[in-house]
């Protein structure tokens, strides 16, 4: 057994997706590829929302949240592994696996609190339309979030902080291409039931409460779409909650398929390839479900790239006529 100081100097070894090393080129090109699809699409949605004045509102403040924080929840996770594949070095040092599982986990849940507040938000513009713009001002959009940030941080720092405690053994390889604390705390061969108790108890805490809430909204989302006359009227109304389903859909499966990939056979393989949808893919394809059916996010986007060519052009007839 080593302690944690002897840890801190050996740092652990991330395995990655695969062994071969003929697999290394394709996966470090495929996962690049990825990551900056999904750093290039959600800043597209962020500059969309915040230079038009039109998606100044409460759904598009959230979505704008959403995007920064799949760009973040990414780089946490993806960066170290394409480095490691670059530099040809498996080693993250003990520091490094520590902080790379705090944000992981502060990101992870700040998507689960967020995708809640988003229900929430359609809850209210659907079920009490009239009162939805008194309700949902800016002070509280902003609350709503900076509660979801503070949460999520004070639940990552005590997961974290219980994991410093532990003692390691000789063996540090981690199955899989990112510090994920369940497989972190494996490796560890001081008492683990306060960790395991702990982790338990928030993934019950942030997964299940949240799930809760986006269920109880939309099941009272589903009564009032229900008691709406109009056919038009009941469509307008569904279409603004598709994006966000998705998105939930999405995330909720994701997780799911890493739950019972860490249960089965071969755990740790089945886990570290499952977890690639819930932290890579899903990220990726938030930007497109939330703009290719969204006329706003498309209008703005194309105000915004007529008028960066516009200031292009200004720019360059300065320089040709000073």
């Amino acid at each position: 057994m080593v302690s944690g100081n002897d840890t801190q100097n050996s740092g652990f070894l991330l395995q990655g997706l695969s062994v071969e090393p003929e697999l290394q080129s394709f996966i470090f090109g495929m996962f690049l590829s990825m990551y900056l699809i999904t750093v290039f699409g959600n800043l597209l949605i962020i500059l969309a929302v915040s230079s038009d004045s039109h998606l100044h509102t409460p759904m598009y403040f959230f979505i704008s949240n959403l995007s920064f924080i799949d760009i973040c929840f990414t780089t946490t996770t993806i960066l170290k592994m394409l480095i490691n594949i670059q530099i040809q070095s498996k080693v993250i040092s003990y520091g490094g696996c520590i902080t790379q599982m705090y944000f992981y986990m502060l990101f992870a849940a700040l998507d689960d609190f967020l995708l809640t507040v988003m229900a929430y938000d359609r809850f209210l513009a659907i079920c009490h339309p009239l009162h939805y713009t008194v309700i949902m001002n800016p002070r509280l959009c902003g609350l709503l979030v900076l509660v979801c940030w503070l949460v999520s941080a004070l639940f990552s720092l005590l997961e974290s902080l219980l994991v410093l405690q532990l003692s390691f053994c000789t063996d540090l390889e981690i199955p899989h291409f990112f510090c994920e604390i369940k497989q972190v705390v494996l490796l560890a061969c001081s008492d683990t039931f306060l960790s395991d108790v702990f982790m338990y108890f928030t993934s019950v805490l942030l997964g299940g409460g949240p799930l809760a809430g986006i269920l109880y909204s939309y099941s009272k989302i589903v009564f009032s779409i229900r008691g709406i006359s109009s056919p038009q009227g009941k469509y307008k109304a569904f279409s603004t909650c598709v994006s966000h389903l998705s998105v939930v859909f999405l995330y909720y499966c994701s997780s799911l398929g890493v739950y019972l990939s860490s249960t089965g056979a071969h755990s740790s393989h089945s886990s570290a390839t499952a977890s690639v949808m819930y932290t890579v893919v899903t990220p990726m394809l938030n930007p497109f479900i939330y703009s290719l059916r969204n006329k706003d996010i498309k209008s703005a986007l194309k105000r915004f790239f007529q008028m960066a060519v516009i200031k292009r052009k200004i720019v360059l007839d300065l320089k040709n006529h000073p």
